[in-house]
């Protein structure tokens, strides 16, 4: 059986305009080998999630650079469970403070990676993210 592609959607949430990173992040993976759709700007938790199943993802991306993150992650997370998609990994990324890492991985996000993080670095933990996940 042949190895399909990791698929992967990069989305912005909520009332970020600045999306430039998200960009940057999408190409790196894409020119990895992932299958990426990224979402554009101003995307509301519920179209975030829908996409995401609709586009059977193995990770979401979110980029949040506003500082809404701890109350757009949530809305993603109850989203993708009311879906029965909780196989789906999501990142969290952009500009997010140290101390909020732990709460958004206890609630469910698989990875946290900040606005510093290189892009070999990215594309290597959403590689290790992809490999340890349950096949459907």
């Amino acid at each position: 059986m042949a190895h399909r592609p990791i698929r992967v959607l990069v989305a912005k949430v909520g009332l970020d305009g600045h999306d430039r990173g998200a960009k940057i992040v999408a190409r790196c993976l894409r020119d990895a080998g992932m299958d990426v759709i990224y979402t554009g700007l101003h995307r509301t938790p519920e179209e975030v999630a829908a996409a995401a199943v609709q586009e059977d993802v193995d990770v979401l991306g979110v980029s949040v650079l506003s500082g809404a993150h701890m109350t757009l992650i949530p809305r993603i997370v109850e989203q993708l469970r009311q879906a029965q998609a909780g196989d789906i990994l999501l990142v969290a990324g952009g500009v997010i403070p140290d101390e909020d890492v732990a709460a958004l991985r206890a609630m469910g996000v698989a990875d946290v990676l900040l606005q510093d993080t290189p892009p070999d670095v990215i594309v290597t933990r959403i590689r290790a993210l992809a490999a340890a996940r349950q096949p459907r």
